[in-house]
């Protein structure tokens, strides 16, 4: 825009001077005068920088740094140059070809996808713009390979296992603690660390359903010993018992009780047959009597 003011300026003085050795000076005089105000008005513009909403600016007049342009209109010289930096959170999405590879304290090989939302913090704009220059430069310069090393740096204190499985929301939040705590003094304020996937290589997977594999076969084997222990203490009690009832029979049957048992048993009979036995004596000796219950 600053060029173009010079350039109807000049225009408007080289008409202005072919104008006045004619004779219809008028004509050119008038075309002097338009370039002469278009001139002022592009140069005038060109003095004039509005800053976005969500954004601040950063002047730069020869070489030098100025203060940083908060939204809203500014009026500059026409030799500066404005550099914006939007002040909205920004999303770095690290997934698919940007995936994040890491390694385990196995060594096991893992991948990470990670979404970083970050923003430029006003006030650091001019400290930003001395690191990397550019909106677009922070994200790659700063933001990008501090993240990346950080979450591989997290990744190789834990197992795979917890990579993948038991500790993602411990890992997501180490993350996310040392990504403000590095980022936040150079001017970028980190909002959010979302750790949204792990899952491992090709290597690794197979690695691990050996694994659970050979888990599974040793938990049965431990299953099946528990109960063939637990079948053959459920026969000892059961041998035991009986040993100890036969025992307590054994003491208690003498010839006496013998010949009661019997006696009852033939009373029994009695009730159902006419003729019966009943035993004489308790000896070796003793003969039994037949009786008929049908006859008086």
């Amino acid at each position: 825009m600053f060029v173009l003011c010079i350039l109807l300026l000049i225009t408007a003085a080289v008409l202005f001077l072919v104008g006045r050795g004619r004779t219809a000076a008028g004509h050119w005089r008038l075309g002097a005068a338009l370039s002469a105000v278009t001139g002022l008005l592009a140069g005038a513009f060109a003095c004039i920088y509005v800053v976005s909403a969500y954004e601040v600016g950063v002047p730069v007049t020869f070489g030098t740094v100025g203060k940083p342009l908060t939204s809203g209109i500014h009026f500059t010289s026409p030799f500066t140059d404005v550099t914006p930096f939007s002040t909205r959170p920004v999303d770095l999405d690290l997934n698919d070809k940007d995936v994040v590879e890491v390694r385990s304290s196995q060594g096991g090989v893992l991948y990470a996808d990670v979404t970083i939302k970050w923003a430029v913090v006003p006030g650091k704009a001019v400290a930003l713009y001395r690191l990397a220059g550019s909106e677009e430069a922070v994200e790659e310069r700063l933001v990008l390979p501090d993240s990346r090393e950080i979450i591989r740096n997290v990744f190789a204190k834990h197992t795979s296992e917890e990579g993948y499985a038991s500790a993602r929301e411990q890992i997501g939040s180490e993350i996310a603690g040392l990504v403000k705590e590095r980022l936040a003094p150079r001017g970028i304020d980190v909002t959010s660390v979302n750790l949204r996937n792990v899952r491992p290589s090709e290597k690794l997977q197979e690695q691990i359903d050996k694994k659970i594999q050979q888990e599974q076969a040793t938990e049965r084997a431990t299953e099946a010993v528990r109960t063939a222990k637990a079948q053959a203490e459920r026969r000892r009690i059961d041998a035991e018992g009986i040993a100890r009832a036969n025992k307590i029979l054994a003491g208690s049957l003498s010839d006496k009780v013998l010949y009661n048992q019997c006696l009852e048993a033939y009373k029994e009979a009695a009730k159902a047959n006419p003729v019966y036995a009943v035993p004489c004596g308790t000896g070796s000796g003793g003969t039994p009597v037949i009786v008929d219950s049908g006859k008086n």
